[in-house]
């Protein structure tokens, strides 16, 4: 298939205000996208959008709640207004939490799934006829999480879980149109989500948040993500411990289990149990 050409496309990045999100933002605009940047910060979102322009990219900033349906559909109709298409989506934005299961109040997990998966199901859904009409591409930014167990975050997990199944099956209503659809499945970035995480009672988390093989920088996700799109491929594990967790929860997944378990159970080593209840 022939490589897509990104110079003069306009795409939709969700979570750009910072992190993974910042960086794919400028690659994009360096590669001479035009880049419509939502996020729920509108403060550091409009610092990374004069940042963006100040280097010649044509930047639009979209204050806008992805859990918010409506915001979905008004920031698609934005960036249609300002730029006239869209010819790419990147479903970034996302949050973690950090606690045992036993340790989680149900509306730390709602919350997670909110932004994590229906933030991506609106923004989709509100985009996708226009994607459509420009042969375009949809990218969502999953984890290791998506596909293997990760101690200590279940609702994170089931959010990313979810987000495969919806975008797998998508990409298989969508063949034949020209669509490209992208799962992107990375570990470790050092974007400052683990220091946002949630914790078992809504607030942050207390825990220090662990690593297994390090972490990447996101300009380095950020360039195989680009690549990885302008290919159309189906998935992207973009790191070497992504890989490693890939195969070895395919091949060995009792294994994989028991390394996982070992390297970030630390974590939660001293339980405390909170209420699963409204305070």
């Amino acid at each position: 298939m022939k490589r897509r050409d990104l110079d003069g496309k306009v795409v939709l990045i969700s979570g750009a205000a910072g992190g993974l999100g910042a960086a794919l933002a400028r690659r994009y605009g360096i590669a001479g996208s035009l880049i419509a940047a939502l996020d729920v910060n509108a403060t550091q979102l409009d610092t990374l959008v004069a940042n963006l322009q100040s280097l010649g990219v044509r930047a639009l900033a979209i204050h806008a709640d992805i859990t918010d349906a409506h915001a979905c559909q008004q920031a698609v109709a934005a960036s249609l207004q300002h730029f006239g298409r869209i010819d790419g989506l990147i479903n970034n934005a996302g949050i973690s939490h950090r606690s045992l299961l036993s340790n989680t109040r149900p509306e730390v997990i709602r919350s997670v799934m909110e932004v994590n998966f229906f933030g991506a199901l609106h923004l989709t859904q509100a985009a996708l006829p226009h994607l459509t009409a420009r042969q375009g591409f949809i990218a969502a930014v999953s984890s290791v999480a998506g596909f293997a167990p990760l101690i200590g975050r279940t609702g994170y997990a089931a959010s990313k879980h979810a987000m495969h199944g919806f975008f797998d099956s998508l990409r298989s209503e969508l063949e034949g149109t020209g669509v490209s659809v992208t799962l992107i499945c990375p570990s470790f970035i050092q974007t400052g989500i683990g220091a946002a995480a949630l914790g078992g009672d809504g607030r942050g988390a207390t825990s220090a948040r662990l690593t297994s093989g390090g972490e990447s920088s996101a300009e380095e996700i950020a360039e195989r993500i680009f690549e990885a799109i302008a290919r159309h491929r189906h998935r992207l594990l973009p790191d070497r411990t992504s890989r490693i967790a890939w195969w070895t929860s395919r091949l060995m997944p009792a294994l994989y289990a028991r390394m996982m378990k070992h390297r970030l159970g630390t974590e939660f080593d001293a339980p405390r149990t909170v209420n699963s209840g409204h305070p």
